[in-house]
């Protein structure tokens, strides 16, 4: 066996779960094997689940030794799960740096009480570094990018707790956890690739959410790789003066609603899929009717539908949620400008697994996370 003849894949601190399938491929024989040991890999990675060389039964022990010394393959520990009273489980997970992370089960249950769906909301980072005003996260600041199987795992590991306390497997996933995850671009993308390919989880690329704060470069790139997942665009204003004032990100005119609007129009008009807008609704800064008017103008740029969010408080921010009057008007006016639009209730308010509310308390850092 003959090693690798360059050093690309080398270095003694490179994640084998950070390669995307193709790069598994083209792996393979520089370690003197055949290609299809590459597909092998991407199986026993992505397909079972198998986070220890000894368990890849078909490898040959020289190639398993070999890959051994020059790629970690550290999984996720759960350090800690609960369980709201709505059934929603938040866990707590340690990655290979030490620093943690969260993730979300979220249960949709049916009038029979059988969960109809089940969603994992996944991190594709550990904090944030867009730092938008009302999100938990977005005060911790950023410090790590999660690698494909780091956001792989979290769903992985959270369809089990599914199967085991639901009796089904996941159905939805969301890439609306802690992070922008197009600022992780190709690791998420590697995740999601595991997730979808027949010989990984074999889930429904229509069955995926990737929500973004708005980086038009990014949401250009996504039609361009041909990307068959959905897309949903964190706004929470429609006007550029408070989107500014709650999301630093529009500040910029690379990414202000006005380089938004070119790239979402530029997505649909590649990739022939609507986009969804999410709305959180902050009492008195985004709730009026005339906010709503503004809002429909930002519909009709391309086929779209609205999530309004009912926002679950955080403390220490000062935000608020709107009230059910008030989001009734709202929806009135949308409605009657012909937005499609649906309402989201925060789940899991009472375990701090609600929408913008994941991020770590002190006694849950390290001294890496600090």
């Amino acid at each position: 066996m003959t090693p690798p003849s360059t050093s690309t894949f080398v270095t003694p601190t490179t994640s084998l779960l950070s390669l995307s399938r193709t790069e598994l491929l083209g792996l393979a024989p520089q370690f003197g094997q055949p290609a299809y040991r590459g597909g092998q890999l991407f199986a026993w990675l992505y397909g079972k689940g198998v986070r220890s060389y000894d368990g890849m039964t078909d490898l040959p022990k020289t190639f398993r030794a070999a890959l051994a010394e020059r790629f970690t393959l550290a999984p996720l520990t759960l350090e800690h799960r609960s369980q709201a009273s709505d059934g929603t489980i938040k866990c707590l997970f340690s990655i290979a740096s030490g620093r943690k992370v969260e993730a979300v089960l979220i249960p949709d249950f049916d009038e029979e009480g059988d969960p109809r769906r089940l969603t994992v909301c996944v991190s594709s980072q550990v904090g944030c570094a867009m730092a938008c005003s009302f999100c938990a996260t977005g005060q911790m600041g950023f410090s790590e990018n999660l690698s494909a199987g780091e956001i792989f795992d979290q769903v992985w590991e959270l369809n089990k707790i599914a199967e085991a306390e639901y009796g089904r497997r996941i159905t939805n996933i969301v890439y609306m956890g802690m992070g922008e995850p197009m600022l992780n671009y190709d690791q998420v993308l590697r995740s999601i690739e595991g997730l979808t390919h027949e010989e990984g989880m074999g889930l429904s690329a229509r069955r995926i959410t990737v929500s973004t704060v708005g980086l038009a470069k990014r949401i250009k790139q996504l039609a361009d790789d041909e990307t068959r997942f959905n897309l949903a665009v964190s706004l929470h204003a429609p006007v550029d003066a408070k989107r500014s004032e709650i999301m630093p990100v529009n500040r910029s005119e690379r990414t202000d609603l006005s380089a938004l609007k070119e790239a979402i129009q530029y997505y649909t008009r590649k990739t022939g899929r609507q986009v969804t807008y999410e709305y959180c609704m902050f009492q008195g800064f985004n709730d009026s009717e005339a906010d709503a008017r503004e809002l429909v103008h930002v519909t009709r740029w391309a086929p779209s539908k609205v999530n309004l969010i009912m926002y679950n408080p955080v403390e220490a921010l000062a935000f608020r949620r709107t009230s059910e009057t008030q989001l009734n008007k709202f929806i009135r006016v949308l409605v009657a400008g012909h937005a499609t639009v649906t309402v989201r209730r925060s789940r899991g308010q009472d375990i701090d697994a609600a929408c913008g509310q994941l991020a770590l308390r002190a006694d849950q850092m390290t001294p890496a996370a600090a």
